[in-house]
């Protein structure tokens, strides 16, 4: 599932993962442990050779339960911190380092590899770049202002600070962003969670025959 921020992947991808009985991956949370442990080192992370540099050296986990999806660096629970203003400030910059796509790409393809009851992986470039076999592409999205609503409350900011910081990292991840050419498109504007959760599961199920579902839950 990709989108821009605020569109309610992460809400909607874990809920079609318990719907069914898939396991889970954020791999946004991947991009922010790496930011996390560059800032926490004093790297500058507007200085894409700095972060080139040490982007191979912290041990980032992420679990796949929908129910408690986790992130470890270093063996250290960083699922909080990642969440923080200051890391949500950087990630894009830090994202758009090859070297750090092509280290993190490599891991979301391997935890997606080794899932082998199925998943749902959410993000950005996930129809595109790091699973673009896979049998169901959703693109989510939502208008601006009801985007920058959602994220208003969990960042403390005003809605218009939300949708100026929206707007901006909208321009610096526009290049991992682009819908696959394949993916269903859903507006979710108007739409509930579990609107959004049933319509997304309906789609895995119709196409259960492509094995986007396991038989457990067909």
């Amino acid at each position: 599932m990709d989108g821009p921020s605020g569109s309610g992947k992460s809400s909607a991808s874990r809920g079609v993962a318990r719907a069914l009985g898939l396991r889970y991956l954020d791999t946004g949370a991947t991009y922010r442990a790496l930011t996390w442990w560059l800032l926490s080192r004093g790297v500058d992370t507007a200085d894409a050779a700095a972060v080139a540099g040490h982007a191979g050296e912290p041990r980032i986990e992420v679990s796949t339960d929908p129910e408690n999806p986790r992130t470890r660096v270093d063996g250290r629970d960083v699922t909080a911190q990642i969440r923080s203003r200051e890391v949500s400030t950087a990630v894009s910059a830090v994202a758009a380092v090859p070297e750090v796509r092509a280290r993190l790409v490599a891991l979301q393809r391997g935890v997606i590899a080794g899932t082998g009851s199925g998943i749902v992986a959410e993000g950005r470039d996930i129809g595109t770049v790091v699973a673009p076999d896979a049998c169901l592409k959703v693109y989510l999205t939502a208008a601006g202002l009801a985007r920058a609503a959602r994220h208003a409350g969990d960042q403390g900011t005003s809605v218009a600070e939300t949708e100026a910081d929206q707007a901006r990292r909208d321009g610096l991840d526009a290049a991992q962003s682009a819908k696959a050419a394949d993916a269903v498109e859903i507006d979710s504007t108007d739409l509930g969670l579990d609107e959004v959760v049933g319509l997304i599961a309906r789609l895995a199920r119709e196409r259960s025959g492509l094995s986007c579902v396991p038989e457990t839950t067909r």
